[in-house]
This record gives C-alpha cells, sequence and structure tokens, in this order.
C-alpha cells in the first residue's frame, strides 16, 4: 500500500516568513520611491508568487504596473530576498517535531507553495527542513500553480505518492481550493496570511498548533 502524502503550503503554514518578505518587498519598491508596506498588508499581497506580490504592491500604493515593467523588480526581489535567506524566516512552533513523527509513522512529506521553485528550494534547505521532504514544488514547476489542483497532485506524484491517499495542509483560500478541487481532504492552520477568516474557507479540519498533527488526526481523516 502507498504511504499517506501529507503536503504542506509553505509560506505561512511551514514558516513564518513574513519578516523577510516585507523587506525584500520593500527594498523593491523603494526603487519607485513608493511608501513602504507593512505586515497587515501582506493577507492582501501574497500567494500568488514574487511577480503577482510585486504588482499587488505596486497596485496598493496607486501605482499599477505593465506586465513589461515587472521583470526588472522582480530580479531586484529576488537578488535581495536570496542575499539575506532564511533571514528572519523560522518554522513555526511545533513543525519540527511534527515532521519527525509523521515520517517516523511512514508518512511521505511534500511542500507544494506558489513561490518560484527557486525561492522556495533553498529557504526550506536553510532552514534545516530539507531532509523532511520528498518533494517541494514550486508555482513554477508546473504548468499550474493553486489553486488548480494540478498543481498539488502533480507535487504528490512528484513525492512519489498517490493523489487518493493525500492529505493538504495550508493557510490560504488558494491551498483549500485545490485539495477541494482535486477531491484531497484539506487542514488550514489560523497562523498564516489569509485574508479570509479561516473559518469561511472550508477545510476539512483545523488545528491551532502542530501539536495537534499527529498520525492518528491525519490517518482518522483519511479514513473518513
Amino acid at each position: 500500500m502507498t504511504a499517506p502524502t501529507i503536503v504542506f503550503d509553505l509560506d505561512g503554514t511551514l514558516v513564518d516568513t513574513a519578516p523577510d518578505l516585507v523587506a525584500s518587498l520593500n527594498h523593491t519598491i523603494a526603487a519607485a520611491d513608493l511608501a513602504p508596506v507593512g505586515y497587515d498588508d501582506l493577507t492582501f499581497l501574497v500567494g500568488q508568487g514574487a511577480r503577482a506580490m510585486i504588482a499587488r504592491a505596486f497596485a496598493l500604493r496607486g501605482a499599477p504596473l505593465a506586465e513589461t515593467e515587472i521583470q526588472p523588480l522582480l530580479d531586484r526581489f529576488i537578488e535581495h530576498y536570496m542575499a539575506g535567506m532564511p533571514g528572519d524566516s523560522r518554522p513555526y512552533p511545533g513543525l519540527v517535531e511534527a515532521l519527525d513523527r509523521l515520517k517516523a509513522a511512514g508518512f511521505r512529506l511534500a511542500v507544494c507553495t506558489n513561490k518560484m521553485e527557486s525561492l522556495a528550494v533553498p529557504l526550506v534547505e536553510k532552514l534545516g527542513l530539507a531532509h523532511h521532504f520528498a518533494a517541494v514544488a514550486g508555482g513554477d514547476t508546473f504548468a499550474v500553480k493553486k489553486p488548480d489542483p494540478g498543481h498539488l497532485t502533480a507535487t504528490i506524484e512528484k513525492a512519489g505518492g498517490d493523489p487518493r491517499v493525500a492529505v493538504m495542509i495550508g493557510d490560504s483560500v488558494n491551498d483549500i481550493l485545490a485539495a477541494r478541487n482535486a477531491g484531497i481532504p484539506s487542514v488550514v492552520v489560523p497562523f498564516g496570511y489569509s485574508d479570509v477568516p479561516i473559518a469561511e474557507l472550508g477545510a476539512d479540519r483545523q488545528i491551532a498548533h502542530f501539536d495537534e498533527l499527529t498520525p492518528a488526526f491525519l490517518s482518522d481523516m483519511l479514513r473518513a
């Protein structure tokens, strides 16, 4: 029997990346003399990758960008973000212990994020988390990204798993929609960057802390 695959979003689910996203984004928009963004803006800005985040930040400041203007700004963002990685980004409390117990129980683990793969993989590595995961798939790894269910199912397959025996864990509407559209049960966490109250996302389960993410909890979901 194929081991169950547990798939995690990255920003706002596995890792609190807010300090470094804000710092690199403000470095980027400073090139256009725009006022800096704050942590409270992240719920609007994040979720579709760095390119969309930059475009949304400019729109938030009343300076919408043409598509042709984004690439130089994206390059500026990536250079700053990579230079400081992992910066102040940290795994959420209880995460490492949860990953350890799930792996020990035979679960297969993966990451499915809309963050660019070239940013997601080194972040996971620099935080010492890479050995836990059979696959790390970014928003540009495949032809589609969340909320398209193909991003999630392709990540599971890349990890060697079976989408019929999997659970998605995330903090945003993109995570929950991708899971729902793939017919995969989902768990939502409250400590991320969702701009929608998590009770309204329609996840199958909710946890408040990674201490609750146990093999028994997930096995019960997979039996439902």
